[in-house]
């Protein structure tokens, strides 16, 4: 049997990096005022990374005085170190370094072809960093598109903009995306927008990428004859963005109020179809593009966003990404809305829930933000227990900050399957009171589901909320 001493390899390495005066290579690393000289041995450097070991070899470096001496002023110095202390150790800890740090030694990982560090960065940014990605999508493609081997962090990203695509198009950053990247973007059918939208925001783009338009709206209405000779240049611009639009999706008045002002900038063939689909009802042949797969979503709910149905889908499916995609893998759940107390009154939440099969609740506090919520996978029987538990592993409770939270929702899974439904006559109760409803009052203690639902709450302790609405879904 191999023994390891692995722990005082890695720590006598580190030694030699940080403190052995045996160097034979110096690395200035930065630009400007940001420079780090570091010492490294060209032994260890070359049998770490192959791009050290090509360096050496084909006179990318000069000599000084016996020294090697090598520059890469397109890698920081805090970054450069990261990745000596792994080459070195085989260690790194990112959990205090900055979402950009982390980007930029993704970057450079590529480039210095080391691939192991490089997939466990890649795979570090989408599971612990997705809110900071979701937050700065355009930064994140515009470092990553170009680079080949980047392609799972370019699709995630593109996976989220395409799940919900409005908060991304209308950010002041959207206006600054590369060209290519919103080409491969809108050929996407995947992409969950209104066709009239993609329109109005690919003309908002190509105004803001022309130069002789830059102090112009989107509204042409509002423009001056002289305008006209400049919509040749938006011509240029768009010219090969306008067949990634399926014009055919585009309801007949925002055609008319929001298209054909435009008909200028769009190639004559392409144009002509579209008049003859609208005037005639004849089906383009140039623009065939295939529609839009719509795979988000469409939940009659009064309390939360369809965007939030997909992120309890994908918990329903044992999905638990702080950021959920929804693509055309997924096990879609069709949610049938059965009970709203604003709309259907006060009734016996119990009885409503009688042998409907799995069952999802919503509840809308008043006086707060805040949406609670409980999925029960068994459901409840028709006959009433009389005060007796109910074995499920699959249900759960959660909680949104507010009917838009998509990024700091909480889920607690059930962490006693054996008690995780208290059945009696009138309440619903998952847990043994962890969440607890009738038509006027939510009660939670914390018990039998994992973590504390409500973070403000006093563990031990029971917190009750007035309710002014809820609605309870069938689950098929």
């Amino acid at each position: 049997m191999v023994s390891n001493f692995h722990s005082n390899l890695s720590k006598d390495l580190s030694l030699i990096l940080y403190d052995a005066d045996d160097y034979n290579v110096i690395i200035q690393v930065g630009d400007n005022e940001n420079i780090k000289e570091f010492h490294a041995h060209s032994v260890i450097l070359r049998a770490r990374s192959s791009y050290f070991k090509g360096a050496f070899s084909k006179g990318w470096i000069t000599n000084e005085n016996s020294m090697i001496v090598f520059k890469k002023p397109n890698i920081t110095p805090i970054i450069f170190d990261m990745i000596l202390t792994y080459i070195y150790t085989g260690e790194l800890d990112l959990t205090d370094d900055l979402d950009e740090d982390i980007l930029g030694l993704l970057v450079a990982t590529d480039e210095l072809l080391l691939e192991e560090l490089f997939n466990y960065v890649q795979d570090y940014l989408i599971r612990e960093r997705s809110i900071w990605i979701h937050e700065n999508l355009v930064q994140v493609l515009h470092t990553v598109f170009k680079l080949v081997r980047c392609e799972k962090l370019r699709d995630y990203c593109f996976e989220l903009i395409c799940l919900d695509p409005k908060p991304f198009i209308t950010s002041k950053e959207f206006l600054s995306l590369d060209k290519d990247i919103l080409y491969d973007l809108l050929e996407r059918s995947d992409l969950q927008i209104e066709e009239i939208d993609a329109w109005d925001y690919l003309i908002k783009w190509g105004i803001k990428q022309t130069p002789s338009l830059k102090s112009k709206n989107g509204d042409i209405i509002k423009w001056n004859n002289k305008n006209y000779e400049e919509l040749k240049e938006l011509k240029k611009t768009l010219n090969e963005f306008i067949p990634l639009i399926r014009f055919t999706k585009i309801p007949p008045a925002d055609y008319f109020d929001k298209v054909r002002p435009y008909k200028m900038i769009i190639p004559y063939n392409i144009n002509d179809e579209i008049e003859e689909f609208y005037y005639k009802g004849k089906l383009p042949k140039i623009t065939s593009f295939s529609p839009r797969k719509r795979i988000i979503l469409k939940v009659e709910s009064k309390i939360i966003q369809s965007t939030q149905f997909n992120i309890i889908n994908n918990w329903i499916n044992r999905k638990n990404n702080s950021i959920v995609i929804l693509n055309k893998n997924d096990i879609l759940n069709n949610f049938k809305l059965i009970y709203r107390k604003s709309r259907d009154g006060i009734k016996i939440i119990r009885n409503i829930c009688s042998g409907q099969g799995s069952i999802l609740i919503l509840i809308k506090l008043k006086h707060s933000e805040e949406i609670f919520g409980g999925y029960n996978s068994i459901g409840w029987p028709k006959c009433i227990s009389r005060n007796k538990y109910l074995f499920s592993t699959e249900s759960f409770i959660f909680l949104f900050e507010d009917k838009n939270d998509t990024q700091n929702m909480v889920i607690n899974r059930v962490a006693v399957p054996s008690c995780a439904i208290y059945d009696c006559p009138i309440v619903i109760t998952f847990g043994a009171g962890d969440l607890e409803l009738d038509y006027e009052y939510l009660s939670i203690s914390p018990s039998g589901y994992y973590g504390l639902i409500d973070g403000n709450a006093i563990d031990g302790g029971d917190i009750k909320f007035e309710v002014d609405d809820i609605e309870i879904f069938r689950v098929n």
